[in-house]
């Protein structure tokens, strides 16, 4: 989970690699963060296109199903 703490984390290391003073650790953190974030990002993509596929599929199987949505 990308909390508030870990975002501003992602963005204090930004600054400090934009001013050429990260560490060696801080580039790890730096890199790991990244990740961490990216696959938050990625999976709540997923999350949220799987559920629209499935709503989708849903709709096609059961075009009579009175949910008001255009089918």
């Amino acid at each position: 989970m990308i909390t508030p703490e870990i975002i501003a984390r992602i963005n204090e290391l930004g600054r400090k690699k934009k001013a050429g003073q990260l560490t060696e650790e801080e580039v790890v953190e730096q890199t790991k963060l990244r990740r961490l974030y990216i696959d938050t990002i990625k999976n709540q993509v997923k999350v949220q296109f799987d559920a629209q596929k499935q709503q989708a599929d849903h709709h096609a199987h059961h075009p009579g199903c009175g949910c008001h949505h255009k089918h």
